[in-house]
């Protein structure tokens, strides 16, 4: 066996079957797709064997993109888990065959609750399709194995089609980044929608300020004492003057001055770039990478209140 050529084969069959299931959409979607996204309770995805681990894919995807989801197995369901069930619930059962025995016995239950059933089967003369409220027919299908036994072919197209329901009902929500941000605080895009830069500065104690009537030393002491790379220069009301960097100071004694003998007034830079603590941390990160800085003094109405740093931002995981 070529086994190049028996992989390229598995991709074009089942490209094949999602081209099928694409062009073969139809007012059935459209009408599913309405009980979806103006359903008042939850939408509860169930499935066995291979199916049943689409469907956990599905009911991710979909609480993901906005629509309250959750997977939920038929034969937890016949155990106790139909509790989690009312009449207000959509219920995507998934069954190419439309015939598995425990999506059957648990039918009966479902529909005594009254939820609506939808159904996502390559049969319309299965049970579950006559069943079920809706109907979503997939296409008569080659599966990809070469014994044409295994769920190949079938199980990409449930998934796809999943997919397709979960990001046309949460275009119809009108989801936005910041809403995915709100549903993913731990992963690298949600911290870039949600975190601010607030929620990174250095303040009170923890941050890096002297008065502009300080000597050199003392602006020393306090960058190497908060170890932020950058001290900001205030006057006496907390008003940002300007800011001393290491790199200031590693320019003054290349070029051989008395650093004793200097004031922070000698040094400092009076024109800095700063940041308001409201703005997003990935904008801070943006703009330090462009200017070429480590970090950068968070000001608000003209006064010094913090200090945000490069590597705390990328620290957290945005990058």
């Amino acid at each position: 066996m070529d086994y190049l050529v028996e992989a390229k084969r598995v991709f074009d069959i089942e490209i094949d079957a999602l081209s099928r299931m694409r062009d073969s959409l139809d007012s059935s979607f459209e009408q599913i797709l309405k009980q979806v996204t103006e359903c008042k309770g939850k939408v509860i995805v169930t499935g066995v064997g291979k199916s049943g681990h689409v469907g956990r894919k599905i009911a991710s995807t979909l609480a993901s993109l906005g629509t309250p989801s959750f997977f939920m197995h038929p034969d937890e369901a016949l155990h106790g888990d139909l509790g989690m069930v009312s009449n207000a619930d959509v219920v995507i059962v998934i069954s190419y065959s439309g015939e598995s025995d425990e999506i059957l016995r648990m039918l009966p239950a479902i529909k005594h609750i009254g939820a609506t059933i939808i159904a996502v089967t390559g049969r319309r003369e299965s049970t579950l399709s006559k069943e079920a409220d809706y109907i979503q027919l997939i296409p008569n299908l080659e599966e990809a194995c070469y014994m044409g036994l295994a769920p190949t072919s079938s199980t990409t197209v449930q998934l796809v089609y999943g997919d397709s329901l979960a990001v046309t009902a949460s275009a119809i929500y009108g989801f936005k980044d910041a809403d995915f941000g709100r549903l993913h605080p731990a992963g690298a895009l949600g911290k870039k929608t949600i975190l601010r830069v607030k929620d990174l500065m250095a303040t009170g104690e923890k941050n890096a300020v002297v008065s502009h009537h300080s000597a050199l030393k003392d602006a020393i002491l306090e960058l190497s004492k908060k170890g932020l790379g950058i001290v900001t220069i205030v006057d006496d009301t907390g008003r940002m003057l300007g800011v001393i960097t290491e790199g200031d100071l590693r320019r003054q004694l290349e070029r051989g001055a008395d650093i004793y003998s200097l004031s922070v007034d000698d040094v400092m830079s009076s024109s800095p770039a700063y940041i308001k603590k409201d703005k997003m941390a990935v904008e801070a990160l943006n703009e330090m990478k462009k200017k070429n800085i480590s970090s950068m003094p968070v000001v608000e109405m003209g006064l010094s209140i913090g200090t945000i740093r490069l590597q705390d931002i990328i620290g957290i995981g945005i990058v």
